[in-house]
């Protein structure tokens, strides 16, 4: 039974539908108010002498868990967990519920629109109307029958394979993992990292944020994509190289990308977001009416359906 749940991730306790389902389970709930919860001691403060917790993105870390030893069950909100220390989780014995692909969909669309609006030269055609120009026309290319990479074929790349089907694309899928059953089942070929920047003609991003991925693009990756090539990421900022990715947009070595995500957000850097050939939306990926309230759903199960973490099993999705 939970006594004091206390709601730190601020984008439910902001949003008036997400905020009553919570409260309609929890009318004793503690909501945070316009404010997004950033460092140790504000979390700590916030959450003493609650012993179940919903977060998003504060930093749950030892010191906060040693700090709050009521603390027995956190559900994580949205996707994403590289704020949260799985070690300490274990070690304190407090239970962790999340549900993974929540935003699936959400996201998956996001995608595939990206890579649509890149191929035709949606976003470049629209500035250069918007700003007088008239221009008459400029080819683009068909998604369909193109030769797409996946990177990362978790919940979200599988959802992207799914919508790919009757744009009958070659599928290519690099991760970790292997998923044979899933591969066969739709067509796709597993390749190696080498031959997923060598063969993409739409190279579509959906890895999570580890040590391993962050700054994965790097300068040098990147020169060994296709020129013709389109770059889309919706998973997680700081995965590229941002100033590099300016460099290959601007001299027109690389087609076009869209990017949800960035090293900082609100995103701040004008010289990668000015570029003609770079669309750029704000983190708006889950950002869809449905997918907010299975957010928020998926969250409240976290404190009845939950876990005593092997941090593994976090670590890798």
């Amino acid at each position: 039974m939970i006594k004091q749940l206390g709601v730190s991730a601020a984008t439910p306790c902001s949003h008036p539908v997400m905020r009553k389902i919570i409260l309609d389970a929890y009318p004793e709930a503690w909501l945070v108010d316009d404010e997004r919860i950033t460092d140790e001691d504000r979390l700590i403060e916030y959450l003493s002498g609650c012993d179940a917790a919903i977060v998003g993105f504060e930093p749950l870390t030892d010191r906060v868990l040693t700090a709050l030893p009521e603390l027995k069950i956190v559900a994580k909100f949205g996707a994403g967990c590289e704020t949260i220390d799985f070690d300490a989780l274990k070690s304190h014995g407090v239970r962790f519920g999340y549900t993974f692909g929540v935003n699936k969909l959400s996201v998956a669309e996001l995608a595939l629109s990206f890579m649509i609006n890149a191929l035709r030269w949606i976003t470049p055609m629209n500035q250069s109307m918007r700003a007088g120009d008239r221009p008459r026309y400029r080819n683009g290319e068909l998604l369909t029958g193109r030769t797409v990479g996946i990177h990362g074929c978790g919940n979200i790349g599988k959802e992207v394979v799914r919508m790919l089907k009757p744009f009958n694309c070659t599928i290519l899928s690099c991760d970790v993992k292997e998923y044979p059953v899933f591969y066969a089942e739709h067509g796709v070929t597993s390749v190696s990292f080498d031959e997923l920047l060598q063969r993409s003609e739409v190279l579509t991003l959906h890895l999570p944020k580890t040590q391993s991925t962050r700054g994965l693009y790097t300068r040098e990756v990147l020169e060994r994509m296709r020129p013709e090539a389109v770059l889309v990421n919706t998973c997680r900022g700081e995965i590229v190289d941002e100033d590099a990715l300016a460099d290959r947009l601007e001299n027109e070595s690389l087609r076009a990308a869209c990017f949800d995500v960035f090293a900082v957000e609100p995103a701040e850097n004008d010289r990668l977001l000015n570029l003609p050939n770079f669309l750029a939306t704000p983190h708006i990926g889950a950002s869809t009416e449905e997918t907010r309230v299975a957010m928020a759903q998926a969250a409240l199960r976290g404190l009845t359906e939950n876990e005593l973490v092997e941090p593994a099993k976090y670590y890798d999705n």
